[in-house]
């Protein structure tokens, strides 16, 4: 019993420190903060063996600030963790009212709150974070756009305020771990805000960089303008993270098929949504060569009336020459005496016919083929539509199917989302009978020592009887 009473009660510097660290962070030393795959574990340390970690091997496993860094750590790692997987599935751009990016937020303040020298000034005593990050800009050129870019922010008041527009600033430039990183290699810089056994100054500081790499996949766009920085309680929702042990891998199974169901439904959609824009895309193609085939059939019947319009102009220039060379025959023949103007002007007449005959047969030759080539052009145009109208039978069908399909798994997920509900009953219901039959146990346990205790009472009693008797 001696060894644990206290030696002493006054306080001690180290023992005001632990104090005093503790009521800085909610990661009080009576717990150990655990990840168990993608849950947290509270765990009290009274409960636990008290044996060393093998990542922190050389630290001392009752140590208190060895304790609150790696809760950090391990919350630092499911909020990342957690901030990726619901931003991929999210798949849109982040902003300010997103819960995980908030609670991500909160878990790196406390970070670099561990562990902070309290400097003296003027108005009293400071402990702020803002000073450690304005030594990125000193270490890296391009970071003091986002330096000024917070000095100039309206409404920021206190270095609070500015350490948390400077966190937002950077996850949007997708450049925070590339700043934590820099402060983190210069300990003899941090050694100035920090005490030697702070987060920022240990390896779990250099994990938690290294964790931020992840989040450049991410997307976030964050106004700051009406947000009020300087006032807010950063508090960590465990909820979020906290893992139920009853029915975990039941609700994950559901979920999972749940989750399944709405994926494939998504798929279906998506799907549905390129079919829809094809089928529209060819119905505008078939719309397109429809009116080309009207503009040709006009074309054609055009080229047909000029070609039956050339057959009679050279049907009338033979007949008119035929008649002119009889004619001229004719006169040849009655006269004895030629007359060799009359003969010459009728051979240059003659000429002149021949030539006009011979262009209108060209004309007509010209005529033929482009009447030929329009026909084989109609030809090609018709085979291309009757294709295009197969495909877009084809492609219609389709889309009713996929509609029935998409019909069939809403369906699905509705009737697995109440099922889920039932089953959420259920294991409520069961809950409420559990904690009824623990205090029914607790009663009998109770009444059981009762009984044990008078038992005992008069066991006692028979044994003085006993002793009396002569």
């Amino acid at each position: 019993m001696s060894d644990l009473t206290p030696q002493s009660d006054a306080p001690t510097p180290t023992t005001d420190k632990i104090t005093q660290a503790a009521r800085e962070t909610i990661y009080l030393c009576n717990f150990r903060v655990s990840v168990d795959g993608e849950w947290l574990c509270l765990r009290e340390l009274n409960d636990i063996s008290l044996t060393p970690d093998p990542e922190p091997a050389h630290e001392d496993p009752k140590d208190p600030i060895a304790i609150e860094r790696l809760n950090l750590m391990n919350m630092a790692k499911l909020s990342i963790k957690g901030l990726i997987e619901s931003a991929l599935n999210l798949g849109r751009t982040l902003d300010s009212d997103y819960a995980p990016l908030q609670q991500f937020f909160v878990v790196m303040e406390h970070c670099l709150k561990h562990g902070l020298k309290t400097k003296k000034t003027f108005l009293g005593q400071n402990k702020s974070f803002w000073g450690a990050l304005e030594l990125v800009e000193k270490l890296t050129p391009e970071a003091g756009e986002i330096t000024a870019s917070v000095k100039d922010l309206p409404g920021l008041k206190t270095p609070l305020g500015r350490g948390r527009a400077w966190l937002r600033l950077a996850l949007m430039q997708k450049k925070l771990s590339d700043y934590m990183k820099t402060i983190i290699n210069r300990k003899d810089l941090l050694s100035e805000f920090y005490e030697p056994n702070a987060l920022m100054m240990e390896e779990e500081g250099a994990v938690i960089a290294g964790l931020l790499v992840g989040l450049n996949v991410i997307d976030a766009n964050l106004c700051m303008k009406g947000e009020d920085l300087d006032s807010q309680v950063g508090v960590i929702d465990f909820s979020m993270y906290l893992k139920d042990g009853g029915h975990s891998s039941k609700s994950a199974e559901g979920d999972g098929q749940i989750t399944a169901i709405l994926d494939q439904k998504n798929y279906v959609e998506e799907l549905n949504r390129h079919l829809s824009a094809s089928v529209n895309n060819l119905q505008a193609k078939v719309d397109a060569l429809e009116k080309s085939n009207t503009k040709l059939t006009e074309e054609l019947a055009v080229a047909n009336n000029r070609i039956i319009t050339l057959q009679e102009d050279v049907e009338r220039v033979k007949e008119e020459s035929s008649y002119q060379l009889e004619s001229n025959r004719k006169a040849l023949r009655s006269d004895s005496a030629p007359d060799g103007q009359a003969l010459g002007e009728t051979r240059k007449q003659l000429k002149e016919e021949t030539l006009l005959r011979l262009d209108v047969e060209k004309e007509l030759e010209v005529q033929i083929g482009m009447k030929q080539e329009m026909e084989l052009s109609m030809k090609m145009l018709e085979k291309d539509v009757c294709e295009k109208q197969d495909a877009l039978v084809e492609l219609r069908q389709q889309l009713d199917d996929l509609r029935s399909l998409n019909q069939q798994l809403t369906h699905k997920s509705q009737s697995s989302e109440s099922s889920s509900k039932q089953k959420s009953e259920v294991i409520v219901r069961l809950e409420e009978k559990i904690n009824q039959m623990a205090g029914t146990v607790k009663q009998l346990e109770s009444s059981e020592k009762h009984l044990v205790k008078q038992a005992r009472n008069l066991n006692s009693a028979a044994g003085k009887l006993l002793q009396m008797q002569p």
